[in-house]
């Protein structure tokens, strides 16, 4: 039996020893041989795109050799590659990248686009059309916060132990077209949507769709993108695994998917953003808040017949709890910070 196929993009962070993001991405990106490394809005941050995999195990080992030759090009460049969602020194604005599509952003958009060194992770699921994808978003919209409390990994943000676990996602949410996406009842309703905001001025195009489910505008797969980027690649397989298992879960059940309260869904990602996997969540189907822990939980079960069909439900389950017990990216980024220790060194790739 096949099982739709998955791809990542990693967004990492390029950084000085003292923790200063270094606009070094083109040099970075040029010398790393052999791996898909895309540039991103500012000249200090680099995308790692994984190939098509069909199992956990190869985008594990796609993602970690990924990450080891792009550390190295980083050290040929003197900065070193974090697997942090936002910058831990420096300041905030930041040099945009050389391509006219960002220098239009630039303009566009003044210090919105210039404060977005900030690193996401976006997961590509095969499905079989754009319908399909529309659907899934749907019935993925309940389980977005969960996916962000466990991923989050921005705690601390230039110098300061910033009161969220994932600030990233506080910072991403002042775009005009980003957080959860709206309940559409059709892809004919999703792309009025899109033309509205184009229309407006709002954004520049599609591409500009940055809600955190949004089926590709070019390839038949749905792209989910509300998580920051882990801190391990364990932890992006994870994200990667539960994803699919949400998509596969979605496509069995062939509805639209529930209708859910929009302020519900907006306090659930708000508690998420702030307390990550410390703390309650909401049960957005119920408006009920419960420990993350019993959360996370409930996404398991949802998905528990898919992820026996990936043969993959002991690996999620062992590493949640790894998770849970240990500190996710967030986590050990505070408790670095308020020991004192080095931020840089605990999020730096290949440490």
């Amino acid at each position: 039996m096949s099982h739709p196929s998955m791809g990542v993009e990693e967004e990492l962070l390029l950084v000085s020893a003292g923790g200063d993001p270094v606009p070094r991405s083109k040099a970075v990106a040029a010398s790393t041989e052999g791996v898909d490394v895309e540039l991103e809005l500012t000249r200090a941050q680099v995308e790692i795109n994984s190939p098509v995999c069909q199992t956990a195990d190869e985008l594990r080992h796609q993602l970690s050799w990924a990450r080891s030759k792009l550390a190295e090009a980083a050290a040929d460049e003197h900065a070193r590659l974090l697997a942090i969602a936002a910058p831990p020194g420096g300041v905030a604005a930041q040099l945009i990248t050389k391509k006219p599509r960002y220098q239009e952003m630039a303009e566009k958009y003044g210090l919105l686009a210039r404060e977005q060194a900030v690193c996401g992770c976006h997961v590509h699921i095969d499905v079989p059309d754009k319908e399909a994808a529309i659907r899934v978003s749907n019935h993925l919209r309940p389980w977005l916060p969960a996916l962000l409390a466990l991923t989050a990994n921005s705690a601390v943000y230039l110098g300061q132990d910033t009161g969220f676990s994932s600030w990233r996602s506080i910072m991403w949410s002042r775009w005009p077209c980003s957080g959860p996406p709206p309940y559409f009842e059709s892809a004919e309703h999703y792309e009025a949507l899109v033309a509205m905001q184009i229309a407006t001025g709002a954004i520049m195009d599609e591409r500009m769709v940055y809600w955190d489910v949004r089926p590709s505008s070019h390839l038949p797969t749905v792209e989910v993108r509300v998580s920051d980027v882990p801190l391990t690649v364990d932890e992006t397989v994870l994200l990667a695994t539960l994803v699919r298992a949400l998509v596969m879960t979605a496509l069995d059940d062939g509805g639209l998917g529930p209708k859910l309260e929009p302020e519900v869904l907006r306090a659930a990602y708000w508690l998420a953003a702030r307390d990550g996997i410390t703390s309650n969540g909401l049960e957005v189907a119920t408006a009920r808040p419960l420990p993350m822990t019993e959360l996370l939980g409930l996404l398991q079960r949802h998905v528990s017949k898919a992820l026996r069909e990936l043969d993959e439900a002991d690996m999620v389950a062992e590493t949640i709890q790894r998770v849970l017990r240990e500190g996710n990216g967030a986590v050990k980024q505070r408790q670095a910070f308020r020991a004192g220790l080095d931020v840089v060194a605990l999020t730096a790739v290949g440490d």
